[in-house]
């Protein structure tokens, strides 16, 4: 939707089509950066972006006997993200949605053909069964991972998707957890079994979860229902009070996510008319914690490239990448650091993760860790935090600090490009575009398509 507001600001008249039958709500963790809470403003999203995280928060980590002990995670970092749910991005987009945009529930793209004019795409009505080929000036696929758009022009999902060895889950709970306050967040690490569940805390709202595990197979993680393999992964051992609450939770979870951790690397998001956006061009995975904020960045951008060359599609297309691929490399360059983060393989990781989340309050420790963090923003101020100090602090750090300087340097470059096309808004014309968005929906299916095609 985020595409679709954009290119309506900017004298497109989008078209929306969408695979759900009607809008989904489900909630997970997202975290919203520099370049996306900017872009979200600019997008007229701001009011509905606000962080939810409590001033009073805890950072527990925990094991399953029940001890726990404080700990510094994302919300102590200068400078940090927001702590949201996904469903409140979403809900923010459609807000500010323009009226006049067209979305179309239960549909699906089944064939694309361009030329040098237009672009032909059949879309399928699945709740009517019947199909019908409409022209577009553009096509933009924003439909995720496994994206139609993207396999229907550029070809196989495995040409360009590339796993990470892991498996992701994300619910939002139905009440509180016992023994942990709702607005807490808590984390369980088990290193020698390379797995690792999250609970995420949030102010006036249910917390949500993520359980993360490594994996060599990642086809036989498909076999059973995503609550039924959780319990398989998780429950060799005495859960716990903590973990069996959240098992139990899966069970009856409407809305679940469970993946791959995989990346999307192409050497263009752009083929003739049709381009792709978010997830399906550049996915960073969830550990990389900037999938949110690129792709709003990402839409915010690609309109302001098409104003500045409202003649020519291939050179605002070719602008558009250029300008923002430095950035997306950073931030799928931080995922297997993150990863580390989140879900610590072995003793080696682990250590290095003890050291941060509580090393902060070690006299000696504590000063070397705040020396070394980033404490202002812009082009300008990113050398005084240089990359050999980067280095010193861990390599499981390092693309994490990077990832959000880059972000905030990032929002700058948008800035200066929205400032520079201001002026063009009221140029006359309109012309439609076809975009698609995507949403895995496991409890319809574990893994496959799944596709949500959404225009705009």
């Amino acid at each position: 939707m985020a595409t679709a507001i954009r290119l309506r600001q900017v004298g497109w008249e989008p078209v929306i089509v969408e695979r759900a039958t009607q809008r989904r709500t489900g909630g997970y963790f997202v975290l919203l950066w520099g370049s996306g809470r900017a872009s979200a403003e600019r997008l007229g999203m701001g009011p509905g972006v606000t962080d939810r995280s409590a001033p009073d928060t805890v950072h527990y980590e925990v094991d399953r006997r029940g001890n726990r002990i404080g700990v510094s995670i994302l919300g102590n970092l200068p400078n940090g993200p927001r702590m949201m749910r996904r469903n409140d991005v979403e809900n923010a987009a459609f807000q500010a949605l323009p009226d006049d945009v067209e979305i179309r529930f239960s549909t699906v793209p089944t064939a694309i053909e361009q030329d040098a004019d237009g672009v032909d795409v059949t879309l399928h009505d699945t709740a009517s069964g019947d199909s019908m080929t409409e022209r577009f000036g553009l096509v933009i696929g924003a439909d995720g991972l496994r994206s139609t758009v993207r396999r229907l022009v550029f070809g196989p999902h495995e040409r360009y998707m590339h796993p990470l060895g892991g498996i992701t889950c994300a619910f939002q709970l139905s009440k509180p957890l016992p023994g942990l306050a709702q607005e807490d967040t808590a984390v369980l690490l088990e290193p020698d079994d390379d797995r690792a569940m999250w609970v995420f805390g949030f102010q006036e709202e249910l917390p949500t979860v993520m359980l993360t595990y490594r994996t060599k197979d990642i086809d036989a993680e498909f076999h059973l229902p995503p609550a039924e393999r959780l319990r398989q992964v998780f429950g060799d051992r005495p859960t716990g009070k903590l973990l069996g609450a959240v098992l139990d939770e899966a069970d009856k979870a409407e809305d679940i996510l469970f993946d791959s951790a995989e990346q999307v690397h192409m050497d263009s998001w752009h083929q003739g008319r049709v381009v792709l956006v978010g997830d399906s061009a550049w996915c960073v995975t969830l550990y990389a914690g900037m999938g949110v904020s690129a792709g709003l960045a990402g839409a915010d951008l690609l309109g302001s490239m098409l104003l500045r060359h409202p003649d020519d599609l291939t050179r605002a297309l070719t602008e558009w990448q250029r300008t923002l691929r430095p950035s997306v490399t950073e931030w799928q360059g931080s995922a297997e650091g993150l990863r580390q983060w989140f879900n610590p393989s072995g003793r080696r990781e682990m250590l290095m993760r003890f050291i941060w989340t509580r090393g902060e309050g070690w006299p000696v420790v504590g000063r070397w860790v705040r020396k070394l963090l980033p404490t202002h923003q812009g082009p300008e101020e990113r050398g005084r935090c240089s990359r050999l100090n980067l280095h010193r602090l861990c390599w499981v750090m390092h693309p994490f600090v990077r990832a959000v300087q880059d972000a905030d340097a990032h929002t700058i470059g948008l800035l200066t490009e929205r400032e520079e096309t201001r002026h063009l808004l009221g140029r006359p014309g309109v012309r439609r575009a076809c975009a698609g968005r995507r949403h895995v929906r496991v409890d319809e299916r574990c893994r496959g398509e799944g596709d949500r095609s959404r225009a705009g």
